[in-house]
């Protein structure tokens, strides 16, 4: 099993720096469900029917191979996801759309994010980290934030834009602002993009992203 926390990112974040959201038994980590549905194990895949609640619930599993469904588990669904790590970032220019948001916010980024997918949304993920939106007369247009927290890295996460703002750079800015944030506190932003979204990798790539591995997302519910 490699020890680079980037080959593991559930396991390092949940077991590391977000164990406080972590839901652990018998070898296995899952984040608190309402952040989302991620969750990892140590060398025992049948512990992992422990950690789910009910034959409507289901967990992500982040790795560098498929996981083999256990008995009493199934396949939701597989991805091919590639991990992108951050080798420069450059001069962010200032872009005063761009706010901090929080709390009073959570109603809109969730209405935001499902409608448009960046990834698992629950209750709680906008509590993840600092999130950054822009707004277009009083309306979330756009917004980015960070999700999983390994050893000296951090996760861009929830990058999602309205349909009808796409094309004005917002999410570019966004990124630019959250990457920062994460610099100035010592660490090297990574994320993951579904392999087949060549649009938003070559987003990724003119933001100083590069592929580092192609990774396995792989999701199981009881059979």
């Amino acid at each position: 099993m490699s020890s680079d926390p980037l080959d593991r990112p559930v396991w390092a974040a949940l077991t590391g720096r977000q164990s406080h959201l972590a839901v652990a038994s018998g070898g296995v980590v899952r984040i608190d469900p309402r952040y989302g549905p991620f969750a990892a194990v140590t060398d025992n895949p049948g512990a992992l029917a422990a950690v789910l609640n009910g034959p409507e619930d289901g967990i992500g599993l982040v790795e560098t191979m498929p996981v083999e469904p256990p008995s009493g588990l199934r396949v939701v669904n597989r991805g091919e996801l590639v991990q992108m790590v951050s080798t420069s970032l450059g001069p962010e220019p200032h872009d005063p759309r761009i706010v901090a948001l929080g709390e009073d916010d959570a109603e809109e980024m969730a209405v935001l994010a499902h409608a448009t997918e960046p990834g698992p949304w629950g209750p709680l993920t906008h509590r993840y980290g600092q999130y950054y939106g822009i707004r277009i007369d009083g309306r979330l247009a756009a917004m980015a934030g960070e999700r999983m927290l390994l050893p000296e890295h951090a996760e861009v996460s929830g990058v999602c834009t309205w349909p009808e703002f796409r094309g004005q750079g917002m999410a570019a800015a966004l990124i630019r602002r959250v990457m920062r944030g994460f610099v100035e506190r010592g660490d090297t932003p990574f994320l993951h993009s579904y392999a087949t979204n060549a649009g938003a990798i070559r987003l990724y790539e003119t933001l100083g992203f590069r592929v580092r591995r192609t990774m396995a997302l792989t999701v199981l519910a009881l059979a």
